[in-house]
């Protein structure tokens, strides 16, 4: 969230944000291609490892400060798809990402060099390294001609692409899926990002890319959460250069496939760590919004949306609930304790579920009135400013405040017991999951921020409220519709000598965030550490939600995050804008988090989060929205309201829409358990399903849900026409089941796309199991019968599988795990059942049936011919089954 009166100034911050751009550092890459860059001397090859001194190579060219003379390479063969290459210092101690923040994979110490499917390859002098794939010599990363520039506050590395790269990764950002190759550059600094601009540093930070060719895709790491610039070009051949501002060189280089692409993402899970596993109930749909002006207002939404008929299935409340905007409160004028504890029974006993706002900014309320304020400050658990004793002071919604210290030991104990006192079920707020906002940390004091009191006082924080209290006893419900400190003495970290891209507000790596020589108990610095408070806030918050209810899964949406956060939390896409263009922009946004970084619990704020939205776009976006992995409608208090029931157009689209996600919803929970279990993404760019066919490089407005439901939504304002791509592959309409095969792969254009409706398409070769119908309540949906939809590839096959547990264990007592398989007219299903299903089989539907059957079986007899129905026109065989699903079957025909 941003201040309102910043919020009515986007376009000036927009003007602001070009005039940074144009004040970053540009440096002519032929002056860098000059340096002198270094020797590799006493090179030492010992079983999986490779080490060697390199030494600088001639006069230094010193261009952001001193070169230094001597480094130390350690080159790791971790595994037959994994190579380390790491450049440190050995003569001082640089900061390396913590441990305790990314847990290093471990090597394998089996592991050959000449069993490797890629190989390290390096020239002594100059000193310049490679990585090619064995079995083909093919070069996938190579700084030849590029010299390596290491110094105190500038790191560089260069590569050389191959033309028209196709490059995807690099986040966060809200440009295309496939990168720019021509004078981009992407900037790694957490920021406040309201509009969720393209071509700037966003919330997050993860420094992992993708290649992609025709020959194989690989993966590229570097692990380092210092600043940098990372600039793509092909003005003079195609390179990719890393501009870092500290920190080492710490790269993981993954192997990829040379046939299938979603390998690259099972090793990187391998070091980020795979995604955390989400309650099914957290697939359901959400509803939020900043600007709920009290209890009553809350009520209201949750009662209007059962007498529209549309499912919610939880209700979230911003941080319009807290007294005076201070966390871990509530108003009581506005937001009763028992008002809101009645509110949250109401959900519970309806089997819906309740989220709420936190931030990190405590308020600094000093006077003994703010027990929260007081424990931390007891504790001595906040960031401290540089003079290493007083508390970093910023300035965000309740005034002046402080921010944990998520490296200190005592933090963890501190936000449990917060937790514990205010979300108790005994007598406080009984919540189901976690919201985290401004958690880059964000602040709004501008820089240089010398006063937040004044600065404070002058933004009107916190904010008055706009409008009077209800009545405390105003019906509801029924009557509405750790290592050594590294020595940064010699370092400028507020305006270091290469100034990286950042778009936040004059460009200061402290503006609008925590000063980045504020310092933490284990010495470390913001300068080094910014980008990691996001996701350490995020994780120490798992681990509160672990201690309320311990043993099951806590939901926990973040905004900002690092590499690995996805094996802790999930993630909301920002602050968006009610417009077309974000709406568009989003299926980049969730492709790259769920598809490339391991975050799959992701989704944008359905309708927009800024601006009004309208009538057919709110359409439109629920449709969308219903294929986020994360469904939520959210937007801002200063935007007229967008529940999906204020349109009638958006009320039906919204109950289309989750009709399907509902019917689908233990298919997504299937993929998402997979993607726990084994690193398959989520989501998948078209390419990953049809790496050889170039079409499907470029194309980030269709996706594929796991590996099977291709969603090609209308983007365009008022067009009821969609032009698509299909790949070379038989495909089935969701609704008709009626098939298309585009021989080839190519375009076809559908009309008559009404606001209700979506494009969505069955992918052949697999066994979809789905839910008869829709559901109120996820609850009430596992509730529902299964139907097996048969829809087989160009081969005549197919095969799925169904994963059901209880949906809230981290570790299940009960699983029921079921394979199908078909082939030749039979279907066979087989598992494990112990976790008891309690529905049936209702029907299995064969797609793409050219006869009517002379004879149908279910477990080898007969099936009566009144439990078959066969439609010629769209090739469905209906087998009604109505059987216990508890236990492996065989239907088959003729």
């Amino acid at each position: 969230m941003f201040l309102p009166k910043l919020r009515a100034a986007v376009s000036l911050a927009v003007l602001g944000q070009l005039a940074l751009l144009s004040s970053a550092t540009v440096t002519d890459p032929a002056v860098l291609d000059a340096c002198p860059g270094y020797k590799a001397k006493n090179v030492f090859t010992f079983g999986l490892k490779l080490t060697a001194d390199l030494v600088l190579a001639g006069k230094a060219c010193n261009v952001y400060g001193n070169d230094i003379a001597k480094l130390k390479l350690e080159v790791t063969y971790e595994n037959e798809d994994r190579i380390h290459v790491k450049i440190t210092d050995p003569a001082d101690k640089r900061y390396e990402v913590p441990d305790s923040v990314f847990p290093r994979p471990h090597a394998n110490i089996l592991t050959s060099p000449h069993s490797a499917s890629i190989r390290f390859n390096y020239t002594a002098s100059p000193f310049s390294f490679s990585i090619y794939r064995a079995s083909t010599h093919e070069v996938l990363f190579s700084t030849a001609s590029h010299p390596i520039i290491f110094e105190p506050q500038y790191l560089r590395v260069k590569t050389n692409l191959p033309t028209q790269a196709n490059i995807y990764g690099l986040g966060e950002h809200t440009d295309s899926f496939r990168l720019p190759t021509h004078n981009y550059t992407r900037t790694m600094w957490s920021r406040d990002a309201y509009g969720v601009p393209n071509g700037t540093n966003l919330y997050g930070n993860h420094p992992i890319y993708y290649e992609h060719r025709t020959t194989g895709t690989h993966g590229v790491l570097l692990l380092n959460s210092n600043g940098m610039d990372i600039k793509i070009d092909d003005t003079e051949g195609a390179t990719l250069e890393y501009n870092v501002i500290g920190g080492v060189l710490d790269f993981y280089f993954l192997a990829g496939s040379e046939s299938d692409p979603t390998e690259v993402a099972r090793q990187y899970a391998d070091v980020a760590g795979l995604p955390a596993e989400v309650p099914y109930w957290s697939f359901g749909f959400h509803q939020c919004r900043f600007g709920y002006t009290s209890y009553v207002d809350v009520a209201g939404v949750i009662s209007n949306y059962s007498a529209a008929g549309i499912p919610l299935e939880t209700m979230w409340t911003d941080i319009d609930y807290m007294y005076k905007r201070r966390i871990l409160t509530v108003d009581p004028d506005y937001f009763p304790l028992d008002r809101m504890r009645e509110i949250v029974d109401y959900l519970h006993q309806h089997d819906q579920h309740f989220i709420l706002m936190t931030d990190p900014a405590v308020a600094y309320i000093s006077d003994g009135s703010y027990p929260p304020f007081d424990r931390g400050n007891k504790a001595d658990i906040w960031l401290k400013a540089a003079n290493g004793s007083s508390p970093f002071l910023g300035a965000v919604w309740p005034g002046v405040t402080v921010f944990p210290d998520w490296f200190n030991t005592k933090t963890q104990d501190y936000w449990n017991n917060e937790f514990k006192l205010f979300y108790n079920p005994e007598n406080g707020l009984d919540i189901d999951g976690v919201w985290i906002d401004m958690n880059e940390p964000a602040s709004f004091c501008n820089y240089p921020c010398t006063d937040p009191f004044a600065q404070a006082i002058e933004q009107d924080l916190p904010p008055a409220r706009a409008t009077l209290p209800p009545p405390p006893d105003a019906p509801i419900f029924g009557n509405s519709q750790l290592r050594k400190r590294v020595d940064h003495s010699k370092d400028d970290v507020q305006n270091p000598p290469y100034a990286i891209a950042n778009a936040a507000g004059i460009g200061a790596l402290s503006d609008k965030t925590a000063y980045t020589d504020a310092i933490h108990a284990n010495g470390l610095i913001e300068y080094d550490t910014h980008n990691l408070y996001g996701t350490m806030m995020s994780t120490a918050t798992r681990e509160a939600m672990l201690a309320r209810r311990p043993g099951e899964r806590p939901l926990i949406i973040t905004r900002s995050t690092f590499a690995g956060a996805g094996s802790h939390v999930g993630k909301w896409l920002g602050d968006n804008l009610s417009e077309w263009i974000q709406l568009r922009r989003s299926l980049s946004g969730i492709l790259g988090m769920a598809g490339v970084y391991h975050v799959p619990m992701v989704g944008a704020d359905i309708c927009g989060f800024g601006a009004n939205t309208t009538e057919t776009l709110c359409a439109r976006w629920a449709m969308v929205g219903a294929f986020y992995p994360f469904m939520r409608n959210h937007n801002g208090d200063t935007s007229i309201s967008q529940e999906f029931y204020r349109w009638p157009t958006v009320a039906q689209a919204a109950r289309n829409a989750l009709d399907m996600r509902y019917r689908l919803l233990d298919y997504i929970y299937t993929t998402f358990h997979e993607a726990h279990t084994t690193g398959t993404p989520v989501l998948h760019p078209l390419w990953y399903q049809f790496p050889k066919d170039t079409n499907t490089f470029q194309i980030d407005t269709q996706f594929l849900y796991g590996a099977s439901i291709l969603v090609s939504p209308v983007l365009d304002e008022n067009s009821t026409t969609v032009r698509a791509y299909y790949p070379d592959a038989p495909f089935y309409d969701f609704h008709t089941l009626a098939k298309t095969h585009v021989k080839g792969g190519g375009f076809i254009e559908h009309t008559d796309v009404n606001f209700t409706s979506i494009p969505v398409s069955i992918r052949g070769g697999v066994v979809l199991p789905l839910r008869a119908t829709g559901a109120m309540t996820t609850t009430e949906l596992r509730k529902t019968d299964f139907e097996l939809v048969v829809a087989p590839a160009a081969d005549g096959t197919a095969s799925g599988a169904l994963y059901l547990d209880d949906g809230m264990s981290i570790t299940p007592k009960t699983k029921t795990t079921v394979s199908f398989a078909y082939k030749a007219q039979k279907l066979i299903v087989k598992g494990s059942f112990g976790h008891p299903t309690g529905v049936d089989v209702a029907r299995v539907r064969f797609l793409d049936v050219q006869h009517a059957p002379k004879s149908v079986k279910y477990n080898g007899k007969a099936v009566a011919k009144d439990a078959q129905t066969f439609d010629a026109q769209s090739g469905v065989l209906d087998v009604v089954l109505k059987v216990p699903f508890k236990q492996g079957f065989t239907v088959e025909f003729q």
